[in-house]
This record gives C-alpha cells, structure tokens and sequence, in this order.
C-alpha cells in the first residue's frame, strides 16, 4: 500500500538562487514528513504518512506515501478521508518502520507543528519496540518566525500562500508533506542567505511498556512519566517574549505573557498542550508560584506540590478541556497581533 515516486523539479523561486552562498553547519539533508492521525491523544494511531526526502539544499530527492491501518477506527474521516473499508488492508505500522526509519535515517525531520509529527511517529517506533533514527527535527512554524515572515498566523494554508504554492488535498498526508516542501525550500534558501542559525531540535526518543512500571533511568527528575508506561525527557521552553500583564482572573480570559502550569498526565500530548501555550504568547512555567496564573491539571485532588503550592498561593486551577477552550481567546499584548493557533 505504499508507493515510491521519482524525483520531481524542485520548487525553486527566482527570487532564492539555487546557488546562493551556503552556510557551514547546515544539515546534510531533511526528509519532510507529515502523518494523519486517528486523533491527537497518546493513545491515537498513524493512518498514513508521506515523506520527501531532500537534500543540503531542499531540492527533493523522491517522496513516498502509505497507508497504516491503525487496527481502530480511523477517527475523523470527515477531515482526513481515510475509513475503516479504505484501511482494513493497509500494512500495520511495524511493517512499515523500516521502510520509514531508512527514509528518516541521518536526515533533519521537517514538519509543520513538528512535536506533532515527531511525537506521533515515535510513539508509533515505541509500540513496536522499536526507536525511530532520527535525532534532529526542524518546526517550519519557528522557521517562518525567524525569518520574520508576514504571515497572518502559523497554519500551514497561511504559509504555503505566502510562497505560492498550490495545494490539491489538503489534510491528505503526500500532498501535505509536498506543498511543505515547496515552501520549506524558499524558506531554506532565505535562512541560508540571511546566515540565520536554524531553530534545530533534538527528538529524544519515547519509550513505551506495557506493564507501566519502570525505574528512573536517570536519577529522579531526569524523565517525566507520562501515560501509563510512557515517559518522557523534560524539557524548558523560551520564556514569553511578552511582560507579565499580572494574574488571570476565574472567568475572564488570558492574555499573552501570562504564566501557566501544568501538572499530572493530560489526554493531548503534553508537549503539544505546551507548544500551543507557546504559540500562543503565554509563558509556560515548571513549578507554580504567585506569578502563576494557571494550573492545568485533570486530577485537582491529587496530592502533588503542584496543586500544594498553587493553593497556597491562589492560583486558579482549571483541567485541560477548559484550558483548550481559553486558548482560543488569548487576549493580544499591547502592541501585538492576535495569532491563532497552527491547525494541529
């Protein structure tokens, strides 16, 4: 149910020369990647996938799609096409990752919302007993920031019009991972010639057990437990670029530069619920104190730090469902756009 496609003309726009002056450091090649998913919990299974592998200089190389089938419903078919008749015959994803892993092996995974992307695949590889080769992934969201493009939010259909790219199907996962690529490649080219660092991330591989028991690897505070039998590395993120605008009121709404916290185990990934706190303007924090003015949590009566210390210093607690509908509505910081979130 896979297919392997030749290479085609690399999307070159006459304002980006090929042959521009090229950075040292740069990665050796990407392969630009997008999944559709049953859904976006940790529970939920890849049903397809595309990746177009490409070279130092984001010219394609050659590009392949599957099918998964997720060995569940499919989700919401309404928005990805996919149904249970049309994956019944698929190949499972253990039969899959070695032609995937070789097609990720020694290149820079590329996607939009890349956490998205990444964490899905990983977690896929973790089923499977398995670790995905990739160690370095790029988020075409902070790429389109540091190059300080005008878009008028962080969707994939926003940055691909900027570049002149058609799309034919969209949320149909090759086409995705293509009109990607044709924007990635300008975007590149630009980042080459401005000599700008690219926003590089490392994917730290996630590993599943079945019984949901393991001891600390490293030491305790070197891993989060997420999800029966999932952890994963802890990570800080950049802190808001705007001010503390002062604490959130019950009710009301957020505002960019607000600090929120996030305790317990959540049904979306946590990285992902912490990338949309980011790309929304709030600063998202590691520990709660009087400047918190959220706690995220599912479980408000388990007894961790967390909730102590939120108690003791007023925050309001809310559970996911409800931070999800608050993110919705950031209020802007004086001076700045309101930004929707990415699609994901």
């Amino acid at each position: 149910m896979s297919e392997d496609h030749p290479s085609p003309t690399a999307y070159v726009p006459a304002q980006e020369p090929a042959n521009a002056p090229w950075p040292q450091g740069y990665p050796e090649g990407y392969a630009v990647v997008d999944v559709e998913t049953t859904g976006l919990s940790r529970e939920d299974r890849v049903i397809s996938a595309a990746v177009y592998r490409l070279n130092a200089r984001a010219e394609v190389e050659d590009h392949w799609y599957t099918l998964v089938n997720p060995q569940r419903d499919p989700g919401p078919t309404w928005i990805h096409g996919l149904t249970s008749e049309t994956l019944a015959d698929a190949p499972l994803f253990p039969e899959i990752a070695e032609e995937l892993g070789r097609r990720l092996e020694g290149r820079v995974l590329v996607a939009h919302n890349a956490v998205f992307d990444w964490t899905m695949i990983a977690r896929e590889y973790a089923r499977a007993g398995g670790v995905p080769p990739v160690r370095q992934r790029l988020c075409t969201i902070a790429l389109s920031k540091e190059l300080g493009l005008p878009l008028p939010n962080h969707k994939l259909s926003s940055l691909i019009a900027y570049f002149g790219v058609r799309q034919e199907r969209a949320h149909h996962a090759l086409d995705d991972a293509r009109v990607l690529a044709e924007a990635f490649a300008p975007s590149l080219r630009r980042a080459a010639r401005q000599g700008l660092r690219l926003p590089l991330l490392m994917c730290r591989p996630l590993t599943e057990m079945s019984d949901g028991t393991r001891a600390d690897p490293g030491g305790a505070g070197s891993a989060a437990r997420v999800g029966a039998g999932m952890w994963r590395q802890a990570r800080r993120l950049p802190p808001s670029p705007y001010p503390n605008p002062g604490r959130y009121e019950p009710g009301g709404r957020l505002a960019q530069g607000m600090r929120v916290a996030f305790s317990g185990d959540t049904s979306v990934d946590r990285e992902l619920l912490e990338d949309q706190a980011c790309e929304a303007g709030l600063h998202v924090a590691t520990s709660v104190s009087g400047l918190t003015s959220l706690l995220v949590t599912n479980d408000p009566e388990a007894a961790t730090g967390k909730l102590a210390r939120a108690r003791r210093h007023n925050t309001p607690v809310v559970d996911e469902a409800a931070f999800t509908q608050l993110l919705r509505d950031v209020v802007p910081a004086e001076g700045a756009a309101a930004d929707p979130a990415p699609e994901r």
